[in-house]
C-alpha cells in the first residue's frame, strides 16, 4: 500500500490519470484477501497486485477501461467451476474489485497521498477510506467509524522486532524481516556489531549494555524480542527483563537443553511459569536449517505465523491466498 501511494504523486505529476484496483470483498479461497491493491496506468498495471493469473489480468483491462472513460466502478469475479476451467484457476472463491480512479487535474489526490506515507513512516497508522461513489478519498484515524458504502484500508505501520546481538544470524535475518514488513532494530553491546552500515535495512541500532535494557529502549506488548548474543547468559539477562513486561512475541536461540536450565534459572527469578511458557525456544520453525540464511528463513516464518495470530486476535479475521 504505501510504495503505491508513494509511486501516485510521481505519476500525478507527470498528468497521468491512474486506477486503483482493490479487493474490497472475498468469499472462499481467492487469490487474495480483501484490502489486496493494484495501480495501473493507460499501459496497464505499474505496481502491486491482486492476485495474479486471470482475475488480475481481467482487472488491468478492466482498470484501463475505467481510466478511458474516467470514471469508477466495481466488478464481481464469481469462480463457479465454468469460470475456474477457463480462467485455469482452482480457488472457487469469489472476489469483489473496486476501480478508484484517480484525475491527475484533483490535487487533492496529492494530499491523500501525502498523508498516507507520512502516517506509515511516522508509524502512526491510521485508514484510508475509499469512498465508492468515486469521490475522493480520505484518510482518518484508525479508531474513525467507517462510513457507509466506503471500504476502509489499514495503514501498515509495520511490527518493531527487537534483536538483542547482531551476529552472523541477526545479519542474516535482519533483510529477511524488513522485506516482509518488520521494523527491526538491532541491539548489541560490541561497536562492531551494533552498526548501522551492518544493518542498513534496520530502523535502528543500539549501542547498549544488555544488562539495562530499559535505560536504552522501552518494550511494548505490540513488540516482537529475539534475543540472540554472544551466549547464555546474555540470552537468560535479556530474558529475565523481557519477561518482566509483556510482548507480541520472543524468541531465543539455543536447544532444548539450554531451555531447561535457563528457565529454571527464571523461575528462581521469580518469572511465572505461564510467562515463561510464552518463549519460542529453540527459535523459529524446524526446518532442518543449518546455515545463518537458512536460519533466518525459519525465524522469520515463525514470527509471520505469529503475527498472522495476533492480528486474528486483534481483528477477527484473517485473509489468506490460495495456489493458482
Amino acid at each position: 500500500m504505501v510504495s503505491i501511494f508513494s509511486k501516485i504523486p510521481y505519476e500525478l505529476e507527470k498528468g497521468h490519470d491512474l486506477v486503483i484496483a482493490v479487493i474490497v470483498e472475498s468469499e472462499g479461497s481467492t487469490p487474495r484477501g480483501a484490502g489486496s491493491l493494484m495501480l495501473v496506468g493507460e499501459n496497464g498495471q505499474i505496481m502491486g497486485t491482486i492476485g495474479g493469473g486471470a482475475i488480475e489480468k481481467r482487472s488491468e483491462l478492466m482498470a484501463m477501461e475505467f481510466l478511458k472513460a474516467k470514471t469508477s466502478g466495481t466488478h464481481e469475479f464469481i469462480l463457479n467451476a465454468k469460470d475456474q476451467e477457463k480462467l485455469g484457476m482452482v480457488c472457487g472463491g469469489d472476489a469483489k474489485v473496486y476501480f478508484q480512479f484517480i484525475d491527475a487535474k484533483e490535487e487533492g489526490w496529492f494530499e491523500v497521498a501525502r498523508q498516507v506515507t507520512d502516517r506509515a513512516a511516522k508509524h502512526e497508522g491510521g485508514k484510508l477510506l475509499l469512498h465508492l461513489d468515486g469521490s475522493l478519498a480520505e484518510v482518518a484515524d484508525a479508531d474513525a467509524p467507517v462510513p457507509e458504502n466506503c471500504f476502509a484500508l489499514e495503514i501498515p505501520v509495520g511490527e518493531r522486532v527487537l534483536l538483542f546481538g547482531g551476529g552472523h544470524c541477526a545479519h542474516a535475518l535482519v533483510p529477511v524481516l524488513a522485506s516482509v514488513g518488520f521494523r527491526p532494530v538491532v541491539f548489541d553491546n560490541r561497536p562492531e556489531f551494533a552498526a548501522k552500515e551492518r544493518f542498513p535495512q534496520a530502523e535502528q541500532t543500539i549501542l547498549g549494555d544488555f544488562e539495562r535494557i530499559g535505560d536504552y529502549l522501552t518494550i511494548t506488548p505490540e513488540d516482537y524480542v529475539v534475543a540472540m548474543t554472544t551466549g547464555h547468559t546474555f540470552d537468560y539477562i535479556v530474558q529475565r527483563q523481557v519477561l518482566q513486561g509483556d510482548f507480541a512475541y520472543m524468541g531465543v536461540v539455543g536447544s532444548r537443553s539450554k531451555k531447561a536450565a535457563v528457565n529454571a534459572k527464571l523461575m528462581a527469578d521469580g518469572i511465572s511459569p505461564e510467562q515463561i511458557a510464552r518463549v519460542h525456544t529453540p527459535i523459529g520453525l524446524d526446518i532442518m536449517s543449518v546455515t545463518p540464511e537458512e536460519i533466518a528463513v525459519s525465524i522469520a516464518a515463525e514470527m509471520i505465523l505469529e503475527r498472522a495470530k495476533n492480528r486474528i486476535e486483534r481483528n477477527g479475521s484473517f485473509e489468506r491466498s490460495c495456489p493458482m
